[in-house]
């Protein structure tokens, strides 16, 4: 039986990662049945949008989707095409592993942590008023008339609900996750020293649904000082469970524990049997077509797809591939050799070749 899934091309070098992914997983011996898609800004002029219906149908269809990076203008022009996936499919958590692969350049070793960040609440809820705005006025003139508090006339305003649902369910799935994947703690991350109703909530909901999991310790953690613990002895973390904004700085800040965002999978899930893999970082286009990148964080991705997927064995088998080929250092692309400036670096295609070539005589 195939697997029926969706397949994001993206956009900058997304094609490319795209491409080399489709082969790897193909070459893993799992039979998949792919519908090929376009987003992103390169097709913009064509379609009109970055994120077209024909890509949303597909994914409802299929179910399953592994998305190649898409571009996220800064300051202005169109939200976040990722952002919006995960708005429509109720994807509310966002995992991502950071786990170090011996050959990886890091300061750090033996590291092994899952976070678990919210994806549909928070500051990313996407509730803003533009400076200057009708809209800004009026919130300037409710909070004043609600708390007091006046604030400066000329302020953009963003708003951060955070609910005890919203909560509930990420705290939740971050302890089932601990639960079968036999991790042995969660901890929670926040601000409600300073936030008391929003962080507040969140943490009063962390030690809740933490009650009905005893097996599994449980410790919340102050977000500034959480980004200090992680620098100076991660080795203490395990799994971690963050709202919106705070899961996106973390899990980058852990993904440097390792290495980079180079080798930071990461997928999406939700209640609703749709689930969205993808790379962590962005789509570089300034390499766009150069077949430099590192494929790595795609094809990690592509691990956590197989696994989600019921394929334990071929997502094993292109692990120990991809962590043999980065422990040997030869057919790896510029970013993880000792220099960037390394002429035996190979190309994005390559590397993937490579993998390809390891997955026949890895064991697991």
């Amino acid at each position: 039986m195939s697997h029926p899934v969706t397949l994001i091309r993206g956009d900058g070098t997304g094609p490319e990662l795209a491409q080399v992914t489709k082969d790897v997983l193909d070459a893993t011996g799992v039979a998949f049945d792919w519908s090929e898609v376009d987003a992103g800004v390169d097709i913009m002029e064509s379609a009109g949008t970055p994120l077209p219906d024909a890509v949303l149908e597909s994914i409802r269809e299929t179910k399953t989707c592994i998305k190649a990076p898409i571009t996220t203008p800064v300051g202005t022009g169109f939200r976040s095409v990722n952002v919006a996936l995960r708005k429509t499919f109720e994807l509310y958590a966002c995992v991502r592993p950071c786990k170090t692969y011996p050959g990886v350049r890091s300061r750090y070793e033996d590291i092994d942590l899952v976070i678990f960040r919210e994806n549909t609440e928070d500051l990313y809820a996407g509730i803003e008023f533009e400076q200057g705005s009708v809209g800004a006025h009026k919130m300037i003139q409710a909070v004043e008339d609600a708390s007091g508090v006046r604030m400066r006339g000329d302020s953009g305003i963003s708003i951060k609900p955070i609910s005890e649902f919203g909560s509930e369910r990420i705290v939740r799935a971050a302890f089932e996750y601990a639960v079968k994947e036999g991790r042995k703690k969660v901890t929670a991350v926040h601000k409600s020293n300073i936030m008391k109703f929003t962080d507040g909530l969140f943490l009063a909901t962390a030690r809740r649904v933490a009650e009905e999991f005893p097996a599994i310790e449980f410790e919340d953690r102050i977000v500034d000082n959480m980004c200090m613990q992680l620098v100076q002895k991660p080795e203490l973390y395990d799994v971690l469970v963050l709202p919106n904004l705070y899961g996106d700085i973390v899990s980058d800040l852990c993904a440097g524990l390792v290495g980079g965002l180079g080798v930071a999978g990461g997928m999406n899930l939700g209640d609703g049997g749709i689930s969205i893999f993808e790379a962590t970082h962005g789509s570089a286009p300034k390499y766009k077509g150069l077949n430099k990148v590192n494929p790595t964080a795609m094809l990690l991705s592509g691990v956590l797809m197989l696994r989600h997927l019921g394929e334990a064995e071929a997502a094993n088998r292109l692990e120990a591939a991809i962590a043999q080929v980065i422990l040997e250092g030869k057919s790896v692309t510029y970013d993880m050799k000792p220099t960037r400036e390394d002429p035996t670096a190979v190309g994005t295609r390559e590397m993937g070749q490579a993998i390809i070539e390891a997955m026949e005589t890895c064991s697991v």
